[in-house]
């Protein structure tokens, strides 16, 4: 598993462990006493570690390779998913994926960024950046959750929307605030989790719901860290002091009011133990589903767009 740099204390007790347990195994000698005492040092250090996280580190461990993605989740937490494809308009974007599924009974539309695990997947996905064609995929889809009368679950994990010269000329920000737009008004439950990266327009083009959640070690803001860096600073050398000055936790966020719950993780991140995550993802998603499904659609709407209008300050002229 690759560790990080503020993680090498942890690594080098499991070197250690590792190195007695290969002992133990040879059966010449009994380790059980200093396995025991490593491993107890193992989780008093990851206690240590995990318990004072800074921004910066949290969004290092938001882009572990390791870490569970949209596809993942699908997999592991819903059933019967049936992928649906196209824009009907340019093409199938690979890095927006969406379709019919359900969980505990209920059909739900479920949408969400895809990246990729290896070199070959990450440019079939384009690094889980989507084109103006997968906001407009993701809209179609949307649409006709409505048309069915079915809630919406959008997972986002995104670096942000693809930057190409390409994706500007189909109309990138008109595909992300129409989404916007159409969103706000939807009149069936939508519930929006940042599972990774959520990064500039390229999260919020899915992501305006009833119900806005983070996982714990997730990250959500209008730029990336080295991005801001590069614009204050000229430089990336000061992502860390960018990630703290952008408040972009989800503890940072459920402060400021900007998103409406978190989802913990196991101790290590997501991808320490994917089937812990999933099944407190799972939990949490039924509780949000039943909170909102039989609420008249003239009222979802109408708290949907006095919750987003609260956001911020701003003056009327």
């Amino acid at each position: 598993m690759a560790h990080f740099d503020f993680e090498k204390p942890i690594q080098e007790l499991e070197d250690q462990l590792e190195e007695v347990m290969g002992v133990h195994e040879k059966g010449k000698v009994d380790m059980h006493a200093k396995m025991e005492e490593l491993q107890a040092k193992i989780l008093e250090a990851k206690h240590e570690v995990y318990g004072k996280l800074s921004g910066w580190q949290r969004v290092q461990i938001s882009r572990h390779p390791e870490r569970p993605y949209t596809l993942d989740y699908i997999e592991n937490c819903f059933e019967n998913f049936i992928e649906l494809h196209g824009d009907r308009t340019v093409k199938d974007d690979k890095a927006m994926i969406g379709g019919f599924a359900s969980i505990n009974g209920q059909s739900i539309m479920v949408i969400g960024q895809q990246k990729g695990r290896n070199t070959k997947q990450r440019q079939f996905r384009n690094f889980g950046m989507p084109n103006p064609e997968g906001y407009r995929k993701a809209l179609r889809l949307m649409k006709m959750a409505e048309r069915f009368n079915i809630p919406i679950v959008c997972l986002i994990d995104t670096p942000g929307a693809s930057p190409g010269l390409e994706a500007e000329e189909r109309g990138q920000g008109e595909a992300i605030a129409r989404n916007l737009y159409e969103m706000s008004v939807f009149k069936v439950p939508i519930v929006c989790i940042i599972i990774g990266e959520g990064a500039s327009g390229g999260a919020l083009g899915i992501g305006v719901g009833d119900k806005v959640l983070m996982l714990e070690n997730t990250w959500y803001s209008v730029i990336s860290p080295e991005s801001c860096s590069s614009i204050l600073w000229r430089s990336w050398e000061h992502k860390e002091k960018a990630a703290e000055a952008l408040k972009l936790t989800a503890t940072d966020m459920l402060q400021n009011k900007l998103i409406d719950g978190i989802i913990p993780e196991p101790l290590g991140g997501a991808h320490a133990n994917p089937a812990e995550v999933y099944a407190t993802f799972k939990e949490r998603l039924l509780i949000e589903l039943n909170g909102l499904i039989g609420t008249p659609a003239d009222l979802l709407v109408k708290t949907r767009i006095e919750k987003f209008s609260q956001m911020g300050d701003f003056i009327e002229n």
